[in-house]
């Protein structure tokens, strides 16, 4: 069950006495090709917009419980030497997430996708911290922000922010009209605009700063 898993990771992360990164390495080594094979499938090769329709339905439920657990995954990365599958093929196939972003599925689903997009960003993982100001290419933190922030940027440069709403009524990111139909009065949702804004500027920011570093190296 996704919710129990997910359960146990945040309770090993809320423990202050286990010794979290050998408990979590029994745990999720064992789950590490299944719930790869989980996130191509949930986000990519089964789904299907029409079992969507309803943020109430047992296929938004699930997935809803899917996104808890990839945070989850997300926030046990800082306890592992070196992260698990599991915990970086967000990062490999953010495209997944992002496709999801712009396709017809309830809002709530889609702030939590962003809101996940979000966090990844702002992650620091056990090498970050420890290395200081000393170049992090070739770790897999710099490797899995690459990843993301290459998608990101890809995406961007298309037209994917003017599909994404802003409330689940109002008008689209990029747009100061809003929708037929829709209230005037009533304001974007600043959580959802504040994150998208802030995934895209730190996806930049690291680009610009790996194209530097490598620069340097050369």
């Amino acid at each position: 069950c996704l919710w129990t898993l997910t359960a146990i990771i945040k309770e090993i992360l809320k423990d202050p006495v286990l010794t979290k990164e050998g408990v979590l390495k029994k745990l999720l080594a064992p789950l590490d090709a299944v719930l790869e094979g989980f996130y191509n499938a949930i986000l990519f090769h089964h789904f299907d917009c029409h079992h969507y329709t309803s943020p109430y339905s047992e296929a938004a439920a699930n997935l809803i419980s899917f996104i808890d657990l990839l945070e989850a995954l997300l926030a046990s990365r800082t306890e592992l030497e070196l992260p698990l599958r599991c915990q970086r093929v967000l990062f490999w196939k953010v495209s997944y997430v992002l496709n999801l972003i712009s396709l017809s599925i309830p809002y709530v689903i889609k702030k939590k996708l962003i809101l996940l997009l979000k966090k990844c960003v702002l992650h620091k993982s056990r090498e970050d911290a420890r290395s200081g100001s000393v170049s992090l290419q070739g770790l897999p933190s710099c490797e899995d922000m690459l990843a993301l922030s290459s998608a990101v940027l890809q995406v961007v440069s298309l037209t994917w922010l003017n599909q994404i709403p802003l409330d689940e009524k109002s008008s689209y990111f990029g747009s100061s009209e809003p929708a037929p139909g829709d209230d005037p009065q009533g304001g974007s949702d600043q959580t959802v605009l504040r994150a998208l804004s802030l995934v895209v500027l730190k996806a930049l920011e690291f680009k610009i700063y790996n194209s530097t570093a490598e620069a340097e190296i050369k």
